[in-house]
């Protein structure tokens, strides 16, 4: 197998280009990985996904960096041969969308580093946006916005943007962003007066070309802080979903779309107050319910009151707030079930002065409707997919007490 010309290292707005076939592995699926002479389809590598294209009308899914062996080119069929001259043709949208962000990537990058002398230490390209891991600390909206402003004045001056490819001794000697482990020859690509770094991928003519760069969320991640960006067309897309949900959202207040994070806000803000009103109301409605239970409860050996009921959809949270009324009287166990359609809970707890093992109880009862819980000795919870057996677990908890 013979090593590939990559064309794309000298014109990454190749997107035509005839060769021929040097080797072909079949696969079981039926495709064929065919590899060329010459290619301008780049490979996955570097952070940046492979082209996608076709060959003699055949399609390109993948392409894969065998090194000195060359690029694989997966297809979707058999029918090319060793020695047949092909032309291929590569995805031009998704060639652009990959200059924008990579090339956004380096911009980025040295923005960073020029304003905190924060090198990046990763870089993925996903299908939506792109992530740079940056060594910075204590990031804060300010940095991000100026380091964004930084790399968009780049991009929007429109600088030059070369290949440089210079011997290990050369680039020794050039104010590299990053050192390369690569042995021999290295490509640079420099942004006029900007930026200078190895790399092996696809990127712009001029910075302009990159058209934007929007930064989307950031957050400390391994150390390091993970800033998710998108760039070019992808930061025009990122821009109109984000518009037409805030649009949507400000339609629902009848106002305007500059005012609906305030009125979110409001929102949210009578919302927490009445969670507050509503939780007070319950604990009184428990304390109520409560009363009502422990006055027609059985009444066991020594004055211990058994309060048992099974309640239909009500949650876990219900059933403690009411065992906890039902307990603050004395000599008092609670045994409190609830079902769903498909879930039975269960909580049982005693007063500090009433006799039982609460958690042990649990255990029996979790294994009769098939699932988990447990506790402390005077409260445990649990549930389980058997909401048929609930009563029956209830029931043979309380013939533990009778």
């Amino acid at each position: 197998m013979s090593a590939t010309e990559r064309l794309y290292y000298t014109d990454s707005h190749l997107t035509e280009f005839e060769a021929r076939v040097t080797s072909i592995t079949e696969r079981v699926s039926g495709w064929s990985a065919v590899t060329l002479d010459r290619t301008a389809f780049y490979p996955t590598g570097g952070g940046q996904p492979s082209d996608t294209g076709v060959l003699n009308g055949v399609r390109v899914v993948e392409c894969i960096d065998m090194e000195d062996e060359g690029v694989i080119h997966v297809l979707q069929g058999r029918n090319l041969k060793v020695g047949d001259a092909v032309k291929g043709e590569v995805d031009w949208p998704r060639r652009m969308d990959h200059i924008q962000q990579h090339t956004g990537q380096h911009i980025l990058s040295q923005a960073f580093v020029n304003l905190f002398r924060a090198e990046t230490r990763g870089f993925r390209m996903l299908e939506q946006y792109s992530e740079i891991d940056v060594a910075l600390d204590n990031p804060t909206e300010e940095k991000i916005e100026r380091a964004v402003e930084l790399a968009n004045r780049i991009i929007w001056e429109d600088r030059s943007i070369r290949i440089l490819n210079v011997t290990r001794d050369e680039a020794a000697n050039l104010p590299l962003r990053k050192e390369s482990e690569r042995e021999g020859e290295l490509r640079l690509i420099e942004i006029e007066g900007f930026d200078l770094t190895p790399c092996g991928g696809t990127h712009a003519r001029a910075s302009g070309e990159v058209g934007l760069i929007a930064v989307r969320s950031f957050e400390r991640a391994k150390g390091m802080t993970r800033i998710e960006f998108v760039a070019g067309v992808r930061a025009l897309a990122d821009y109109n979903r984000v518009n037409r949900a805030a649009r949507n959202i400000a339609s629902m207040f009848s106002i305007g779309r500059d005012d609906a994070a305030s009125s979110v806000a409001r929102l949210l803000e009578e919302n927490k107050q009445l969670v507050r009103r509503v939780r007070d109301m319950e604990e009184i409605v428990a304390r109520v319910e409560a009363e009502e239970m422990w006055t027609e409860a059985i009444t066991l050996k020594d004055d211990i009151k058994l309060c048992a009921r099974v309640f239909e959809n009500a949650d876990a949270e219900t059933l403690k707030r009411l065992a906890l009324a039902l307990i603050a009287h004395v000599k008092t166990v609670a045994l409190l079930g609830s079902r769903s359609t498909d879930a039975a809970r269960l909580v049982f707890a005693r007063s500090a002065d009433a006799p039982g093992d609460m958690n042990a109880l649990m255990r029996a009862a979790c294994e009769m409707i098939e699932g988990r819980g447990g506790g402390r000795a005077d409260m445990a919870q649990g549930g389980g997919r058997k909401v048929e057996k609930l009563e029956e677990a209830i029931e043979a908890t309380k013939a533990s007490w009778t």
